[in-house]
């Protein structure tokens, strides 16, 4: 009688401490690899909508500003590579900028992880943060806009 091959055994512990990190780093994706088997979980997320300067409510009879479009804004400031955008220099930490931060040439805005390098993004020139068009731990494209400082 021939033998069958043994089932893959699913560590389900396992899957749920990485779903859990997920959560806690605002990580999309996470991938590990132990004794020649490798798991990874992903979860899907909906591309952010940009984040703007807060305002007090306006009344229904005035006109509120549309949001900035960062294709046609001086300011933008675009990712030089693919990667994943993080927020903070690590999970957990204050975040490099928030809307209406004061920023200084050079200040760092963010970091693009790509191939397991942290690229500090360098603010290209002073101003206050006035969108943030990216969400912790998300995928970006080269010259995809990231934030805009006006």
């Amino acid at each position: 009688m021939a033998k069958l091959p043994k089932a893959p055994i699913v560590d389900r512990e396992l899957i749920r401490e990485l779903t859990k990190l997920l959560e806690e780093t605002g990580l999309t994706e996470i991938e590990i690899e132990q004794d020649g088997q490798r798991v990874r979980v992903a979860r899907n997320t909906a591309a952010p909508a940009p984040r703007t300067l807060a305002s007090a409510p306006q009344p229904v009879a005035q006109s509120v500003a549309a949001p900035v479009d960062p294709s046609k804004h001086p300011g933008v400031v675009i990712s030089p590579m693919v990667g994943t955008a993080y927020a903070a220099p690590e999970p957990g930490a204050k975040p490099f900028i928030e809307i209406g931060t004061l920023v200084k040439a050079g200040d760092t805005l963010l970091v693009v992880e790509a191939m397991k390098t942290m690229n500090q993004i360098p603010a290209p020139r002073a101003g206050t943060v006035i969108q943030i068009l990216f969400e912790d731990g998300q995928p970006v494209e080269f010259g995809e806009p990231l934030v805009t400082i006006e």
